[in-house]
């Protein structure tokens, strides 16, 4: 019986990671020290998601691309040999490096067996003095950027904003970025765990060693026309200064690339989810509820992931509060 699928959390520690996947989102967190990562849908080989419960429990997500491609895609099956999508909860206690991700023509020449990488983010909870770099400022060119590596002064190069609960941000591949001092997010990005690293803000572990650096990679793959990345705020997201009426309905088009469209879904009043013949997974972002999913009821909890068939019929969804999702949608 085809049915929503959840998958266990795939928890990895970081050094810029925090302790607020387990303490807001209520994931495992197996040890002591700081998570910077909650794998929740992945068909990457660093891990390959396990079904948590329903009719395929115990199936990694592998499995089912060999066996069931068509009822996860639909007609899209044909172009995807792996799944589409890695989607992610991130902890940005501390600051990310500054990186860049590669392109499709970048990662065959520069990581082979890699896939390209295009992300977007969705802020949930963001700390006073936090901050978001997106993309190079009007004028920095290759010379520019280098000389700035060369005087530990990267962040002058970069657009950067502070950032508010229900901020947006796409980031397609060649975009320098850069995230931390607090920030809880969620994540949908292209299959792919390729990042080249530009800055590390000169951290050092215990032991006085850096992470490798990967300048010249990073550099090969920077858009430079890419110019700043600005997000765009969910209305009515709790916290966001973009707020509605708890009652009102909202659907807001977040993010449309080639690779996932996204969308804002906010209900407080009974609605249907999936039957569109198009895989979709959703993130629940605030509130909670529950939804029918043919082989028994799923209980809607913030932090959960969810994917939704394309082969999956209409579902009646029944928010218990003000319920939050993010959507995503295989165009």
């Amino acid at each position: 019986m085809i049915a929503p699928i959840r998958f266990e959390s795939y928890l990895r520690p970081m050094v810029w990671g925090g302790r607020r996947l387990g303490d807001v989102l209520r994931k495992p967190l197996p040890a002591p020290g700081p998570y910077g990562e909650a794998w929740e849908v992945s068909d990457h080989r660093a891990h390959l998601s396990v079904v948590a419960d329903g009719p395929w429990a115990g199936r990694t997500l592998r499995d089912l691309m060999e066996h069931e491609r068509a009822t996860l895609l639909g007609d899209a099956a044909a172009g995807h040999r792996v799944f589409p999508w890695l989607v992610k909860l991130l902890d940005a206690g501390d600051w990310l490096s500054v990186q860049v991700h590669p392109s499709e023509p970048d990662v065959r020449r520069l990581w082979p067996g890699e896939g390209s990488k295009a992300e977007a983010w969705f802020v949930l909870a963001a700390e006073p003095g936090s901050r978001v770099y997106a993309g190079l400022l009007p004028g920095v060119d290759e010379p520019r950027l280098r000389a700035a590596l060369e005087a530990g002064t990267v962040a002058d190069c970069l657009h950067s904003f502070t950032p508010r609960p229900g901020d947006c941000l796409y980031l397609s591949a060649g975009t320098v970025h850069a995230v931390g001092g607090g920030v809880l997010m969620a994540e949908v990005q292209q299959t792919s765990d390729a990042t080249f690293r530009l800055f590390d803000w000169n951290r050092r572990d215990a032991q006085g060693k850096s992470r490798p650096l990967h300048v010249e990679e990073a550099l090969a793959c920077i858009d430079w026309q890419s110019g700043p990345r600005q997000p765009v705020r969910a209305a009515g997201y709790p916290g966001s200064g973009n707020e509605v009426s708890p009652t009102t309905a909202v659907r807001q088009a977040l993010v449309r690339c080639p690779y996932f469209s996204l969308d804002y879904v906010r209900r407080a009043t009974p609605f249907t989810l999936g039957g569109a013949g198009r895989l979709q997974a959703l993130v629940v972002l605030h509130g909670g509820g529950r939804l029918d999913g043919g082989a028994g009821e799923c209980r809607l909890t913030a932090g959960d992931a969810w994917l939704l068939p394309a082969a999956l019929p209409a579902l009646a969804c029944s928010p218990a509060e003000p319920l939050g999702l993010l959507l995503a949608t295989l165009p």
